[in-house]
């Protein structure tokens, strides 16, 4: 799913403009993006919580060349999701995922 994916669907969902709602989830995701720059952590109840996570200065391998490659310490955006979300989405998996009784593969997960 796209943001304009997002925006069609907010937009058919509350009847306001594509371009209204363009510009609410624009400045939801600029809000978002900021308070996770400022070391701020996001909570939605009922969604998850977004955090910043410090990883450490540590020594990697280019797995092409095997070359060792120092990385600097960084910080990254990191997602846990409530029980409510991961009940919901474990409960719609496995009924799109099962026909009849007879579980089917998805086509992320087949080969």
């Amino acid at each position: 799913m796209t943001k304009a994916d997002i925006v069609n669907r907010v937009a058919t969902a509350t009847g306001v403009t594509k371009l209204e709602t363009e510009i609410l989830v624009d400045g939801f995701f600029k809000t978002m993006a900021d308070a996770l720059a400022n070391g701020d952590h996001i909570e939605i109840r009922g969604f998850g919580t977004f955090r910043t996570k410090k990883r450490n200065a540590r020594m990697a391998r280019n797995p092409r060349t095997g070359e060792s490659v120092a990385l600097d310490e960084h910080f990254v955006p990191t997602f846990k999701p409530s029980r409510e979300l991961r009940q919901l989405i474990d409960e719609r998996q496995k009924r799109t995922t099962t026909v009849g009784n007879q579980p089917t593969t998805s086509p992320r997960t087949s080969k």
